[in-house]
């Protein structure tokens, strides 16, 4: 591919007043208006600023279209845009809005979230087969922040400073996660803290969804709590949490026959960072676990399924390891799924760490005020675009319905077209061949 002409033979001129970059608004912000984002955010929100829909929608609307900072926000505001949509906000605007949130606010924030969520599982097949089995993960992470002026900020497990912020996701076997909840922390807050409480509200969002079968809520062993146990078996939900090596756990795995342990082959090799290559073979086998032992109250029973993997020497060396042995991960579980289908299971909930890498890569990429409460709102808006962008996905094509929310954004939202009018009707002209023209069809379609 070349240029066709010289560039010193081309002319450039940004003076068409019709012409938009963002297309796949259209679709997105009619189904966020399907959904209640406007209703719900006018009634839930006591914010002490007018008009807070459309500086809701106005920010969700420019992060689906890429914004990742305040500054970005001013993408909306160009060529036809005035033409397609209303109340359209100057950044510095919009920035206003979001330093006037307090605590509260971001809560009432969070039930708009919660709202749009249950209509959009309910409106499109955002979540199939949620009815019958479910996957909730919880995990957090924290966001690097630079300077001195943010409220908030500290150093975490990441020995990084900045804020600590908690993502709850609803998945289903054959379905993407959404965000079903969020929480900004402090930098230097611990991963368990206020877990508890986190994971009750992510639950109760996933059966508001639909989450009326089988739920596992999946985390790390920073979530290995009695709290966060209770919080999973007060809602009716399985849990499936790695177990921290304590000594308990160790003599419990050490009491596991020779003959117990099933061996497993990976589809694909699993990159190992101890072992410093990649590892295909594993065995797993299972006992019974009394976690949570010293608290007789809180003490609870329950499945423990290892994974253990033979100690490699460092990779690209043929020298036998140093020492003999196995490196175990042990998962405690009810689940009611067979030994081989929790370890599995368990497994994928790294596709936690996708979603909070979309994020990162997406709004999330800056916490663009000096506020935390401004920071949180931004979090939870954040939320709301991601599901919308997945949402849209799903009424596209089966491709995106799982694809990543960078690529419905280039291929479905980020559309140039040019508005002609004719009979009072509206026309978007788009370009001639774009490959993905029958899927922005099938989204105009199912929101018609």
């Amino acid at each position: 591919m070349q240029l066709s002409h010289m560039l010193s033979a081309a002319s450039v001129g940004f003076d068409d007043p019709n012409l938009v970059a963002s297309a796949g608004l259209v679709p997105v912000l009619a189904l966020a208006r399907r959904c209640g984002l406007y209703e719900t955010a006018g009634t839930a929100l006591s914010v002490p600023n007018p008009n807070a829909s459309v500086k809701i929608a106005g920010v969700v609307a420019g992060m689906v279209a890429g914004a990742d900072s305040i500054d970005d926000l001013d993408r909306l505001r160009h060529g036809g845009m005035a033409r397609l949509f209303t109340g359209i906000r100057a950044p510095s605007t919009l920035g206003t809005f979001l330093r006037s949130f307090s605590f509260g606010h971001v809560r009432q924030l969070d039930k708009v979230a919660a709202t749009v969520l249950v209509n959009l599982a309910r409106h499109t097949p955002l979540l199939l087969d949620v009815d019958r089995f479910s996957w909730v993960d919880v995990d957090d992470t924290v966001k690097p922040t630079y300077g001195y002026a943010k409220q908030g900020v500290g150093y975490g497990y990441t020995h990084l400073k900045g804020l600590n912020a908690l993502i709850g996701t609803v998945s289903t076997p054959i379905s993407a996660p959404v965000i079903a909840a969020t929480r900004l922390r402090k930098g230097s807050t611990s991963s368990a803290r206020g877990a508890a409480s986190f994971v009750a509200s992510t639950l109760a969002v996933a059966k508001r969804c639909g989450a009326t079968g089988l739920i596992v809520a999946r985390m790390d062993s920073a979530f290995y709590t009695a709290d966060v146990v209770a919080a999973v078996r007060r809602a009716g939900a399985r849990f499936s949490i790695t177990a921290r090596q304590n000594a308990s756990v160790r003599a419990a795995i050490a009491q596991i026959a020779d003959d117990a342990w099933t061996p497993i082959r990976y589809p694909n090799a699993v990159w190992d960072d101890q072992a410093g290559g990649w590892i295909s073979d594993a065995e797993v086998a299972e006992t019974t676990y009394t976690a949570f032992a010293s608290r007789a109250s809180r003490q609870v029973t329950a499945r423990l399924v290892v994974r253990r993997v033979k100690l490699l020497p460092p990779a690209g060396e043929d020298q036998p390891a140093l020492v003999e042995g196995y490196r175990y991960h042990a998962v405690f579980t009810n689940s009611p799924l067979t030994m081989l289908q929790a370890e599995t299971g368990h497994r994928g909930h790294a596709i936690i760490e996708q979603v909070i890498a979309d994020l990162k890569a997406g709004p999330l990429a800056h916490l663009p005020s000096g506020r935390f409460a401004a920071n949180a709102a931004w979090l939870t808006l954040a939320a709301i675009a991601h599901n919308l962008t997945r949402a849209a996905g799903t009424l596209a094509s089966v491709f995106h319905a799982t694809a990543r929310p960078a690529t419905i954004r280039d291929q479905l939202i980020n559309l140039p077209a040019r508005i002609a009018s004719s009979a009072r009707r509206l026309t978007l002209h788009l370009p001639a061949g774009w490959r993905w023209e029958h899927p922005w069809r099938a989204l105009i379609a199912a929101i018609t």
